[in-house]
């Protein structure tokens, strides 16, 4: 058995920041945890893929070929289906090493994950290769402190769980940006009270929150009531937090459970 972490999310979420953490995280607990990009279109990680898609297509090339003359996000959704037209190449990069745990750093464009389906292909395909997948969704914790922001993520994650199909975890990233005060008030988008929430939209009144109000009060109410949708807070420069976060993860796609128990024989003390 494989084992691996779908890293997606909005762009500027800290997918790859997360998976340099981790990997580093992994290393000082004498783990190895590897890293591939996905991303056709990065520019800069602090980490050092194992694999890089760039060495097979750059989103660049798209944009510049005249006969495609893709823009960015085109460019991006044809690099992930060339990506999947070309499988054996990933393959044979990822080769059968039995036991590994790997990290797929995925592209920002959060439509790929949404309701288009390479994404889900690219599952479909690594568990055929006996990888066991867990998705863990990224989302900037700034963009998650008022009731319609909150909501907005929710379902964006919500997308993304029910698209991809895979065991999810959602984790609120830069928590260490956040001022004392809005830290304060996180405590109700952890443990969602849709009442509170649609409290918050409510005072801003405009046109389309009064025209929509009872869908809006129905989105909360459904995430609230049938608990679909949770965040955990992740501060990357908290390594109790990140183990535990990892803890989880590993749980989730049974990481290590079908090693064997290490023994150590004892030579047996002589009876007095």
């Amino acid at each position: 058995m494989r084992y691996a972490q779908l890293v997606v999310g909005p762009a500027g979420s800290g997918k790859s920041t997360y998976c340099s953490a981790v990997a580093q995280h992994a290393l000082d607990s004498k783990r190895q945890i590897d890293v591939v990009n996905l991303d056709p279109a990065a520019e800069y990680f602090n980490y050092q893929p194992t694999i890089d898609i760039r060495d097979l297509i750059h989103v660049q090339d798209t944009m510049e070929n005249e006969d495609l003359q893709f823009g960015p996000n085109g460019g991006l959704i044809f690099c992930m289906e060339y990506l999947l037209e070309n499988a054996d190449w990933l393959r044979e990069q990822l080769g059968e090493q039995e036991d590994d745990y790997i990290l797929f750093d995925c592209p920002g464009q959060i439509e790929l994950y949404t309701h288009l389906k390479v994404i889900r292909k690219l599952v479909n395909l690594l568990q055929s290769w006996n990888f066991n997948l867990c998705c863990v969704y990224l989302i900037d914790v700034q963009f998650m402190t008022d009731g319609a922001k909150f909501i907005s993520g929710a379902m964006s994650a919500l997308s993304v769980m029910v698209n991809l199909e895979l065991p999810h975890l959602n984790l609120l990233t830069k928590m260490d940006l956040l001022s004392k005060s809005t830290k304060r008030q996180l405590d109700k988008f952890l443990e969602p009270d849709s009442h509170a929430l649609l409290g918050d939209i409510e005072l801003n009144h405009s046109w389309f929150n009064d025209k929509y109000k009872r869908l809006t009060d129905a989105i909360g109410e459904l995430v609230e009531d049938q608990s679909l949708v949770r965040f955990i807070p992740l501060n990357l420069k908290d390594e109790e937090n990140m183990a535990d976060v990892l803890l989880t993860i590993d749980n989730v796609i049974q990481f290590g459970e079908d090693q064997d128990i290490k023994t150590k024989d004892y030579e047996a003390l002589d009876d007095e």
